[in-house]
């Protein structure tokens, strides 16, 4: 093996691993990689498998939590009326979680009332739903084996809280070029 040069070890003549070799951006359709910015589809497989990782964790942390019958979007449903421990009118729930098809939302609540993790009731002549005793007990019980399974374990990689906060805001930013690219290809 020759000396490593510094850019790839850090250190000028350092000894070096092989450099990896560059295989270009990791995508899941390459013919959406062949245009100008490739880069985006690899930010897209990103999003794939996260959100996929993401719904999958939902589901078996609330399970964990007592709860093995709820999907994602019912837990998330679930978290979203518990927030701040107030009723959320169906509108603002769709709203909050970017949800277009109310009937989606609709159903979740349906099924969280019949599990007895909400109650419904109405506002004017909007639905509202709030969390039961045993709603916000699940979403407790959810929160801890959140830090225990997921939070310790990120924490210690060490990533920076400001980090992940700079992710969080670049992915709000990103839902809202596909929101308005989604607005152009429904009127292309």
């Amino acid at each position: 093996m020759s000396k490593a040069g510094p850019d790839e070890a850090g250190k000028p003549g350092s000894d070096a691993k092989m450099a990896m070799p560059s295989f270009g951006p990791v995508v899941s359709s390459a013919h959406l990689a062949e245009g100008a910015f490739p880069e985006m589809s690899e930010f897209e497989f990103g999003l794939i498998i996260a959100s996929n990782a993401f719904h999958r964790w939902v589901t078996r942390a609330m399970a964990a939590a007592g709860y093995a019958d709820l999907s994602s979007l019912d837990v998330l449903v679930l978290h979203s009326v518990y927030h701040r421990d107030r009723p959320k009118k169906l509108a603002d729930i769709c709203l909050v979680l970017n949800v277009e098809d109310t009937h989606l939302v609709s159903y979740a609540l349906k099924k969280l009332a019949r599990a007895g993790l909400v109650s419904t009731g109405r506002s004017g002549k909007e639905k509202t739903a709030a969390a039961t005793e045993a709603g916000a007990a699940a979403c407790n019980r959810y929160r801890e084996i959140r830090e225990k399974l997921l939070l310790r374990g990120i924490d210690e990689t060490g990533q920076e809280p400001d980090q992940v906060s700079q992710i969080a805001m670049f992915l709000r930013f990103m839902s809202g070029h596909y929101d308005q690219a989604s607005r152009a290809a429904t009127a292309f």
